[in-house]
C-alpha cells in the first residue's frame, strides 16, 4: 500500500499558488453568502436523471459567477464545472479549474445544514489548490501543494489514530442509491465498533478526515468536481489517499479512500471485500 501523502509532490510556481489561493478563497466566501441566504427558502430545484441528483438556480448562478471570475483572473486556464461541463481542451491543459457550486444540493434544497462549495486547481499530478466552503459552520477550508491545510486561516494537521474502534467512517450513496456491497461495508464497520455516516456531501465527507473528525471516507464512485478541493485538504493535512487497489492516486478513476494513515489498510480491506461480494 502506497500512501499518496508520503510521495514527493510536483512543485508549482509560488506566484500561481498564492494567486489561486487568494481568488479561490474570495469565491468561496462569496458562495457562502449566497448559500446561507437562500438554502431551503424558495429554491427552484430540477431533477437530473436520478431522484438523488438535483440542480437549482443557485448551482447555475454560482458556477457562472465562478467561471466569469476565473476566466478574467486566469485566462489561460480552462474550467470544468458540474453544471456547464468542461471548457475546450480542459483535460489536456497543464492546469484546469474544477468547481462544484453546491455539493449536497438535496440537503441545500431541504434546508438540511450540510452542503459545500468546492473549487480546485488541478494538474496532471492531482489538486494544486483546493478550497471548500462549509457555509453552515462558517468555515473556509483551504490547501495548496506544499503549504498545508488551513481552516479559517488556522493550520490543520491530521492527528493519526491507531484504531477504527469508536471512530466515524463516512461514505456516500452512488448516483442511483446504495453502491454494491454498501450494506455489507456498514456491517463490517459496525463489527469493528466504528460508525458509518452518509451525510450527503462528498466534499464535506472527505474534509472530515482532513479535519480529524472522521477516521476515513470511502467513495465508491464520484465526479472530479465533487472531491478535488477536499482531496487537496486531505493530502496536505497528512491523510492517506488511495484507490480501491490500495495505490496512492490523487484522483483515481474508479473510487476513492481517504483515511488516517494507520487505519487506511483496515478500512480498505472492508471496502475491497464487501464490494467484491456486492
Amino acid at each position: 500500500m502506497t500512501l499518496l501523502s508520503a510521495r514527493p509532490s510536483q512543485p508549482v510556481e509560488p506566484g500561481l499558488l498564492s494567486r489561486a489561493l487568494e481568488v479561490a478563497g474570495r469565491l468561496a466566501n462569496e458562495a457562502t453568502d449566497v448559500i446561507t441566504a437562500t438554502a431551503g427558502r424558495g429554491a427552484h430545484p430540477d431533477t437530473k436523471e436520478s431522484p438523488f441528483d438535483w440542480v437549482t438556480d443557485t448551482d447555475r448562478i454560482l458556477e457562472r459567477h465562478t467561471r466569469r471570475v476565473l476566466t478574467a483572473e486566469f485566462p489561460g486556464i480552462p474550467v470544468v464545472g458540474e453544471e456547464f461541463g468542461a471548457d475546450h481542451g480542459a483535460h489536456d491543459a497543464p492546469y484546469r479549474w474544477v468547481v462544484d457550486p453546491v455539493d449536497g444540493t438535496a440537503n441545500y434544497v431541504a434546508g438540511v445544514p450540510w452542503c459545500a462549495y468546492s473549487l480546485a486547481l488541478v494538474d496532471a499530478f492531482g489538486p494544486v489548490v483546493g478550497v471548500v466552503a462549509d457555509p453552515y459552520r462558517a468555515q473556509i477550508y483551504a490547501a495548496a501543494r506544499g503549504r498545508g491545510t488551513r481552516a479559517n486561516g488556522k493550520p490543520v494537521r491530521l492527528v493519526d489514530r491507531e484504531l477504527t474502534e469508536g471512530a466515524i467512517v463516512c461514505t456516500e450513496l452512488a448516483r442511483r442509491g446504495p453502491w454494491p456491497g454498501m450494506g455489507e461495508f456498514i456491517e463490517r464497520a459496525a463489527a469493528a465498533h466504528a460508525g458509518v455516516r452518509v451525510l450527503g456531501s462528498a466534499a464535506l465527507s472527505i474534509a472530515q478526515v482532513a479535519l480529524g473528525h472522521a477516521a476515513a471516507a470511502v467513495l465508491h464512485s464520484y465526479h472530479e468536481w465533487d472531491v478535488a478541493g477536499s482531496v487537496a485538504l486531505a493530502i496536505e493535512a497528512g491523510a492517506a489517499v488511495l484507490d480501491r487497489r490500495g495505490e496512492g492516486t490523487a484522483l483515481p478513476a474508479d473510487g476513492l479512500l481517504v483515511a488516517a494513515p494507520s487505519v487506511a489498510e483496515e478500512v480498505l480491506s472492508w471496502w475491497q471485500e464487501t464490494a467484491s461480494v456486492g
